[in-house]
């Protein structure tokens, strides 16, 4: 049996039981505002014309709690908004897809995040981002209701969440993976000791351990996560695990739209740990998830499901 039939069976198996799983995830949840171009800003001022225009949820933790549900499992979105139109929109998008919103909470006098997103014809694009203002506590979050969970996944735009849901987790011996974007140092000092699964993007691991190279991976053994990694688009995802560097390629397709692929990689992944597929096996159905999300127009629109991820890897037996 070759390797990605191997890939392929295990995830295979993973589908059969995707529906006992159980994901919380916690972080960001954005709205966000797409315009797709010709071309991206080039820098200066300028004034270019979009061809379309949308506006979907977002939000690194946010999408990937809707690529878990797509994806099979039974999750849940712990996060933070303000009491506004955007607020609402955002958790009733979610509420749509079957993720339990329960503990969304919707902050009086708060203002959620928003974002504006330029999608070029290749599919690249710029974001900006306003990250909302909310109170910084987690005293309110139920911590106890995370007895029975597969998986826990963060992203690092709310710490004191995070660092909560991960030391119960922790103590539970529940699995916790981070979505690794671009944040301060002291986040990651903070978060990486609770951490069992670090995914990080390239510019995130650059800023944080000053290299995005072959190297970094292992330059943080000393917080003693079970596998650090590092997601690079079409170059593929890289980790170090147990004292060795692994590399997978990405999958060549036709790239539409890259927005949310590192946030369905990052859910797909959560859900492979969550269900026991082997560190090798969960990046392989990880990068297919993510692979075939580019090749569809839209952030939450193109996620794809557990069964669009088998047919696509029996492509490439």
């Amino acid at each position: 049996m070759s390797q990605m039939q191997s890939h392929l069976s295990a995830v295979t198996g993973l589908a059969a039981r995707a529906r006992g799983l159980k994901l919380v995830c916690l972080g960001l949840s954005a709205l966000d505002q797409v315009w797709r171009v010709e071309g991206l800003f080039a820098g200066g001022s300028e004034k270019i014309r979009s061809f379309e225009y949308s506006t979907v949820g977002g939000g690194m933790a946010a999408n990937a709690a809707v690529a878990a549900a797509r994806l099979g499992a039974a999750t849940a979105f712990w996060g933070r908004g303000g009491e506004d139109a955007a607020g609402q929109e955002m958790r009733d998008a979610l509420a749509n897809e079957g993720i339990d919103v329960r503990h969304f909470r919707l902050f009086a006098g708060g203002r959620s995040s928003v974002s504006g997103i330029i999608v070029d014809r290749s599919g690249e694009r710029q974001i900006v981002n306003f990250r909302g203002q909310f109170p910084l506590e987690a005293d309110w979050l139920p911590l106890d209701e995370l007895a029975g969970t597969s998986a826990v996944l963060a992203d690092p735009r709310w710490p004191e969440g995070a660092v909560a849901m991960f030391g119960k987790a922790r103590t539970l011996g529940i699995p916790t993976v981070l979505d690794g974007d671009v944040a301060d140092t002291s986040v990651f000092e903070q978060l990486l000791p609770l951490t069992d699964h670090a995914v990080f993007s390239e510019p995130a691991l650059n800023g944080f351990a000053g290299s995005a190279g072959d190297d970094a991976p292992a330059s943080l053994a000393r917080f003693n996560c079970r596998v650090i990694a590092v997601t690079r688009g079409r170059e593929g995802v890289s980790w170090y695990q147990d004292g060795h560097l692994k590399r997978l390629a990405a999958h060549p397709v036709d790239v539409v739209d890259t927005t949310a692929a590192g946030d369905v990689f990052h859910g797909a992944y959560a859900i492979a740990i969550g269900g026991g597929l082997g560190i090798a096996e969960a990046m392989a159905f990880a990068s297919a998830a993510a692979a075939l999300k580019c090749t569809r127009p839209g952030g939450r629109a193109g996620i794809p499901t557990i069964n669009d991820c088998i047919e696509f890897m029996r492509t490439k037996e």
